[in-house]
């Protein structure tokens, strides 16, 4: 249940040129790239990196001493913050929601397959039935300011939720000093309020799940105009690796061990919160598109966009009825 990082991926914003009054800041956080514009006559680069940089200190496990980072190495005098009980809360709920299809525990399988922050594992199926006892929400909960670990071995991956939180946070940011039009994106993740530079709505546009695409050859498919809505796309098709002729992908099923393998190639999710929609998308790809169809159709809070092949190989889509009235055609 990890993403690739290094990649914006299934997203391209499609921005107007920027007026006197809108700005853009763009950097490095998590990971990964980001790039914000808003309209206001006011700098606030050093405000957002200020907020990027006590996110990262606390949900980013690729630093060594973030909250999470510590709450991985057991440390006894870690004391949690509003972030990581916001991750850790949402988290749960969409673990049952999802019936553990999504499960930020699942760390230890993560770093055996080699996506996580640990060299890859010789890997087979007595290591993955070793390491699934440590797998599971409910082995792990929040005691006042305390995580309590059933086993100190349980890890916790939050790459599949924590950049769609963190989208979130600089919205609330924006929000709270009342500027009405802006774009959030972190590592592809991302929230669109208001209107752009030229006065309509926010406009992205969804890759193409085109193998081992990059900037230089992604292709669209659709593109989505967005109304104050957060919006989160996870696939298989960018990252993973091949050993014997097998090609083994990115995204991990917390019930099984091993990475996934069905016909769903990328979800594409739009939720008011961006939180959501990125715990949402990753799901999705988890469950394949015959439970993630029915998650998107039974979810009110969610819309939907699924790319997958049929038996003979062909390119298929389902978008959810509130979806289709975003698409610009």
């Amino acid at each position: 249940m990890k993403k690739n990082l290094g990649l914006i991926v299934g997203i391209l914003i499609l921005l107007a040129s920027c007026g006197n009054k809108y700005k853009k800041i763009e950097g490095f956080t998590q990971g990964t790239t980001y790039h914000i514009t808003y309209n206001s006559s006011k700098d606030y680069s050093k405000e957002i990196d200020s907020l990027l940089f006590h996110f990262d200190s606390s949900l980013s496990t690729y630093k060594e001493n973030s909250i999470i980072s510590r709450v991985n190495k057991n440390d006894s005098t870690v004391v949690i913050d509003d972030l990581f009980e916001k991750f850790f809360t949402t988290s749960y709920e969409i673990y049952l929601q999802t019936y553990g299809y999504f499960d930020v525990t699942v760390g230890p399988l993560v770093n055996a397959w080699g996506f996580g922050f640990t060299e890859k594992a010789d890997v087979d199926k007595k290591l993955i039935d070793s390491l699934l006892q440590y797998v599971g929400m409910e082995k792990i909960y929040i005691s006042g300011q305390t995580v309590v670990k059933g086993n100190e071995n349980i890890i916790l991956d939050g790459n599949a939720i924590a950049q769609g939180q963190s989208v979130d946070y600089v919205s609330d940011f924006f929000d709270e000093k009342e500027i009405d039009n802006y774009l959030v994106e972190i590592g592809g993740e991302l929230k669109a309020k208001g209107l752009n530079p030229d006065k309509e709505l926010w406009k992205v546009g969804i890759d193409k799940p085109i193998e081992n695409s990059d900037e230089t050859n992604r292709e669209l498919q659709i593109v989505l105009k967005l109304d104050n809505k957060s919006l989160a796309t996870s696939g298989n098709y960018r990252k993973f690796y091949e050993k014997e002729g097998m090609k083994y992908s990115h995204t991990i099923n917390p019930k099984t061990g091993f990475p996934v393998q069905h016909h769903l190639l990328s979800a594409t999710i739009v939720a008011d919160d961006c939180i959501k929609a990125d715990a949402y998308a990753t799901s999705c790809m988890v469950m394949g598109y015959v439970k993630a169809k029915n998650l998107i159709e039974n979810l009110n809070e969610i819309e939907g966009y699924l790319i997958y092949t049929d038996e003979k190989g062909e390119y298929k889509v389902f978008a959810s009825e509130g979806l289709k009235k975003m698409i610009v055609e």
